[in-house]
């Protein structure tokens, strides 16, 4: 049965493969022409709301907010737990109204036509350069200064393993959140770890289904005044992490 189930879900990361190619070959050229010229760039956001609405449509999966929150006039720091490649395009689905941009390892870069359009709207991180880091540091405060805000995994990327437990944050997003001074969004999403795992994992789970969304109050510049980077980051660990223990999908 678990190889047949396997097999199913093998099956549908291909599926998940196909939509995600032959959408983003659809919307691709529309995104390279609002990303030519740096004032048309604020269009491409409307662009991969719609491709990212696409994809989550014909993939089967639909998005179930467990509360509801008044957020503050942005821009802020928006960070979640990471699971999944399905995280990533359910970000725009939840905040289509609230213009983003994602800053992601430098790794997506290798990737084909990913390479493009992701350099020139995102901000890569590049983790072993400290030059190079500290420039896609720059990049984010001059992005908030033009209204966008920021999406970081302050994971690092998806765990290796015991999805969905979390692993420590890195420091990154809370240096800048002090930095530049706004607040933090903290978004828990809970089932994204069985629903599409590591394509690497050639027949590990992966479903089309009901994605469940904690998005937990905004964290205000004044509180983390309060903090250090350091009981920043735990906090916001712990407020992310909740969710999950109260489920019994992450240990206390």
């Amino acid at each position: 049965m678990k190889q047949f189930l396997g097999v199913l879900s093998l099956l549908y990361k291909f599926y998940v493969g196909l939509i995600f190619v032959a959408t983003l070959l659809f919307f691709y050229p529309f995104l390279c022409i609002t990303l030519s010229r740096g004032c048309w760039k604020k269009w491409s956001f409307p662009i991969n709301v719609v491709w990212s609405s696409t994809v989550r449509i014909f993939c089967g999966i639909w998005i179930h907010r467990l509360n509801r929150v008044k957020l503050p006039k942005g821009p802020y720091l928006i960070v979640s737990n990471h699971t999944s490649y399905f995280d990533i395009f359910v970000m725009y689905s939840i905040l289509p109204t609230h213009r983003f941009l994602f800053m992601g390892k430098s790794e997506i870069l290798s990737y084909p036509l990913m390479k493009t359009f992701f350099k020139r709207l995102n901000i890569p991180v590049y983790r072993n350069d400290r030059m190079k880091a500290a420039k896609s540091f720059i990049q984010a405060k001059a992005a908030i200064k033009e209204g966008w805000s920021i999406v970081i995994f302050p994971e690092g990327g998806i765990p290796d393993d015991n999805l969905p437990e979390m692993v420590p944050f890195k420091d990154g997003a809370f240096k800048l959140s002090k930095h530049v001074g706004i607040p933090i969004i903290p978004i828990t999403f809970i089932d994204h770890y069985h629903m599409f795992s590591d394509p690497d994992q050639v027949l590990g789970y992966a479903h089309p289904g009901v994605s469940r969304i904690y998005m937990h109050d905004a964290i205000s510049v004044e509180q983390q005044k309060e903090m250090t980077e350091t009981e920043l980051s735990d906090y916001v660990f712990n407020i992310l992490a909740e969710p999950l223990r109260e489920r019994g999908l992450m240990k206390k």
